[in-house]
């Protein structure tokens, strides 16, 4: 079985490392010259909460060759229309892309590549670029998963094979809900990534700060509203159902939401936000992606989100230079 990941980034070189170590044959992809180069020689180093460094396959996108059984996509979701079109001329007949990314990127992809040759899958654990071919991993090892859905017309068979690979570094749920799969992520991404980038913090800043609590705790209320208008039935994370812990209607629910935050998010506390590093690398993130896709869900549906938009407008305005990360910008909402 021929498997790549495509955008070996942070995450990507973490699971590239992991799956590489238990003897698996996988091909990490990237477009990052020093990146892949380091790789090559050097291996994929990871630190953190583990300390490893695994020899791997490091490949540029031009070196690819042939078809893949399983393709891993790990790129920002802003050039989907671009990279799965390209990759579709490397699937074998029965290949799938298996999207690992942030928000909702199935129907996109699908509609590229077939229902039949797309799977969705959510990373339930963060890590960190810290050089090139260096990576943090950001959540503790005991707490590392995978969830993963599929569309139509994918076949046992096939979710067998992608399920083997992750496997080899973590748990993996399989979710029949996989859109409620993906909105319970988007929830999480929504609030911690999008708080912790207008912040300039990690998830831990904004699970423990005073002030950051209850705009987080009322970030995650308008994405649960939102997706209750939109029909979504959140799946569970990591066996815990988050509308219940975090939805509130009165006081005293939304205390002991505030009480609660930071025992949630205690083993993911370290994690920087992707958007975060990807503004201090002076690339464009995907806060449409994340938090704009909540946004445009309650316009659609009627739901107001002035959290949720107020994190899309303080962020544009990091990337485009008008404003500065720092936990001052709490004071706007």
């Amino acid at each position: 079985m021929r498997t790549c990941i495509y955008g070996a980034g942070s995450l990507g070189t973490v699971l590239g490392a992991y799956v590489t170590e238990k003897g698996g044959e996988i091909e990490l992809v990237n477009r990052n010259k020093a990146h892949v180069e380091a790789l090559r020689t050097n291996g994929a180093k990871i630190i953190g909460t583990v300390e490893k460094t695994v020899k791997v396959n490091a490949l540029f996108p031009d070196e690819m060759s042939g078809k893949y059984d399983v393709i891993f996509l790990m790129t920002k979701q802003l050039y989907n229309q671009e990279v799965v079109t390209m990759l579709k001329d490397f699937l074998t007949e029965d290949g799938v892309i298996v999207t690992l990314q942030n928000g909702i990127p199935e129907p996109l992809i699908a509609s590229i590549v077939g229902s039949n040759h797309t799977m969705g899958c959510t990373v339930e654990w963060g890590a960190t670029l810290t050089e090139p071919g260096v990576c943090e991993l950001t959540s503790d090892p005991d707490s590392l998963s995978f969830h993963m859905g599929k569309m139509d017309g994918i076949t046992d068979e096939q979710v067998e094979k992608v399920k083997s690979v992750l496997e080899m570094m973590c748990p993996v749920e399989m979710e029949e809900n996989l859109l409620g799969a993906r909105w319970s992520k988007l929830l999480i991404n929504a609030t911690f990534s999008g708080l912790g980038t207008v912040v300039g913090g990690t998830f831990g800043n904004v699970s423990e700060g005073k002030k950051a609590k209850p705009i987080a705790l009322a970030t995650m209320k308008e994405c649960i509203d939102v997706g209750h208008a939109a029909g979504i039935t959140f799946a569970p994370v990591q066996g815990k159902d988050i509308t219940k812990l975090f939805y509130y209607t009165n006081g005293l629910k939304k205390a002991f939401g505030i009480f609660l935050l930071p025992i949630a998010m205690k083993k993911h506390r370290a994690i920087v936000p992707s958007m975060r590093q990807d503004l201090e690398k002076g690339k464009k993130c995907e806060i449409h992606a994340i938090n704009g896709v909540v946004c445009e869900y309650g316009r659609k549906f009627g739901v107001p989100t002035p959290y949720n938009d107020k994190i899309v407008e303080i962020i544009s305005k990091i990337e485009s230079g008008e404003m500065t990360a720092e936990e001052k910008n709490l004071e706007l909402f």
